[in-house]
């Protein structure tokens, strides 16, 4: 069966730090692209960042780009979100995803369509 759960969310103030995981079993996670997303209260799901099978590649989207890191831990068939200088416009439930067939040559973060496993979310709140 094919499933990622997710891990990690909670309140945090601004400028804080979290780091989510996304926890694969089944399956070796490292030999899929995998990205992360975000989806706030009245807007439409966005995606964050996303690593390619065996770190082959990595994408963030501009918002995040300089404080959002992605990492795999393939002993622990996980991987990472790490998250700092939080901002309130980073809050959202965040999903891992799959996309296990994709064939773009960089990890696509726009294409939600690419991914078809996803996970249930963890909740980020970001307020002081």
């Amino acid at each position: 069966q094919w499933q990622v759960v997710e891990s990690g969310g909670g309140l945090v103030q601004p400028g804080g730090s979290l780091r989510l995981s996304c926890t694969a079993s089944g399956f070796i996670l490292e030999n899929y692209v995998t990205g992360w997303f975000r989806q706030a209260p009245g807007k439409e799901r966005e995606g964050v960042a996303c690593i390619g099978e065996h770190r082959s590649n990595e994408n963030f989207a501009d918002p995040v780009k300089g404080r959002f890191a992605i990492s795999r831990d393939n002993t622990k068939n996980t991987v990472y979100l790490q998250m700092n200088t939080l901002k309130p416009e980073d809050a959202g439930i965040y999903y891992c995803a799959l996309a296990r067939f994709s064939v773009q040559p960089v990890c696509p973060l726009t294409l939600l369509n690419e991914y078809d496993t996803w996970g249930q979310g963890t909740q980020v709140t970001v307020s002081s």
